[in-house]
């Protein structure tokens, strides 16, 4: 199974610095989501990461600065996903991006056939988000048409229920809360939770 992080919403201290640390830890994605930032923001960011690992990072938001950076992935948000046509995402394949969205509706999966892999949740009640509970059955599984996209377990994910993820049948796990709830542990945290998965 793999594991994507995705940046926390708020500013964090050394967070680049922090990015960097994960990536050298192993991390093979980061999501960079920071909604009520500005594009000035983003870029800051982005500019202290090593751009060696530009080709690691997907934006969630201000796609326009990905050439800027040479970054390749975009993410698209449900809202995003209602607001773009077939003929804008089959462009960005053409010109090499790799798309990636969220969904809250599991029925949705079958519409997503430009993108490579899709988070869907919240799975358990959320770390990060107040009131984002989960409404999956405790017997849930995770009934794919087809290979693609594959599917990432969000939302309230951590180390005490990585096997009950597995055996719901997701491709990999995205966190965010149980990183950035201290931000000193994350690479730590990180290391653990790559350590489980690959057990």
């Amino acid at each position: 199974m793999e594991l994507i992080v995705i940046s926390n919403p708020a500013a964090v201290a050394d967070e680049s610095i922090i990015i960097n640390n994960l990536f050298q830890a192993g991390l093979k994605y980061f999501h960079i989501r920071k909604p009520e930032k500005d594009i000035q923001t983003i870029r800051g960011l982005i500019k202290g990461i090593m751009p060696q690992f530009y080709d690691r990072i997907s934006l969630h938001q201000f796609h326009e600065i990905a050439t800027d950076f040479g970054i390749k992935r975009l993410h698209y948000t449900e809202s995003a996903l209602k607001q773009s046509g077939r003929q804008q995402l089959q462009l960005q394949l053409d010109d090499g991006l790799i798309l990636s969205a969220s969904i809250h509706d599991i029925k949705l999966l079958p519409t997503l056939e430009h993108f490579e892999y899709a988070f869907y949740g919240p799975v358990f009640n959320s770390i990060s988000k107040a009131g984002y509970q989960s409404k999956l059955a405790n017997d849930f599984k995770l009934d794919k048409p087809c290979s693609k996209p594959r599917v990432f377990a969000l939302g309230g994910v951590e180390l005490s229920n990585l096997a009950k993820v597995q055996e719901m049948g997701f491709d990999g796990v995205a966190v965010l809360g149980t990183l950035w709830a201290e931000p000193a542990k994350a690479v730590e945290r990180f290391s653990q939770l790559k350590k489980q998965l690959a057990a």
